[in-house]
């Protein structure tokens, strides 16, 4: 029972950071154009 003393807030704390790293991938434009990429690839003159 202890070790969920320790578990529980290690994974709020890992949730919180995976939150937080999305968020910044968002802010950053990360996700705005997700086709761009495939289609120059495909495209390549």
């Amino acid at each position: 029972m202890n070790i969920l003393l320790l578990l529980i807030p290690l994974s709020v704390g890992l949730v919180l950071l995976v939150l937080a790293a999305l968020y910044w991938a968002v802010e950053r434009g990360q996700f705005d154009d997700v086709d761009r990429e495939g289609e120059r690839i495909l495209h390549n003159d």
